[in-house]
């Protein structure tokens, strides 16, 4: 495997709540430490790092709406799917979702090349769109799979 240090090591998130807007919380790790008395078990922050890590920061740059960090110097993180939302499902929002998309992800510094962004309607839904993404990372002939992932443009 390639080397992943340049891929970064960041808190785990864990997708709590995927119904209309997902909600994600901060996953935890439990471990012992020693302290003057001991050992103690302790709950801290999990992380993840590497190709994993990757994943995750694209899902957040995507959730993101852009212009959300811009008070703190990050004007152009993010993405504009929010603006997608109370559209219809249909072959126009589908071609703007994968423009949003490639957009967003060609901010990222961190891939080298997209080699997939597929969208397509959900089964058995009206409002809501599969994402698929592959990507290459910088310094990196493999290849990263993100997906599928379901979003919804529901009002």
């Amino acid at each position: 495997m390639a080397n992943d240090a340049s891929l970064l090591t960041d808190v785990a998130l864990e997708l709590r709540h995927a119904q209309l807007r997902p909600v994600y919380g901060v996953q935890a790790e439990r471990r012992t430490v020693a302290v003057a008395q001991g050992r103690r078990s302790v709950v801290d922050l999990a992380t993840t790092s590497g190709r994993d890590n990757l994943g995750q920061a694209i899902t957040v740059r995507l959730l993101t709406p852009r212009g959300e960090l811009a008070e703190l110097g990050h004007p152009e993180y993010g993405s504009r799917l929010h603006e997608l939302i109370g559209s219809p499902n249909s072959e126009t929002r589908r071609s703007l979702t994968k423009l949003f998309v490639l957009e967003s992800l060609a901010q990222e510094p961190r891939i080298e090349k997209i080699v997939r962004c597929d969208v397509a309607p959900a089964p058995g839904s009206r409002d809501r769109v599969d994402v698929v993404l592959e990507v290459t990372p910088v310094a990196s002939a493999e290849t990263v799979a993100i997906g599928p992932f379901t979003l919804s443009f529901a009002p």
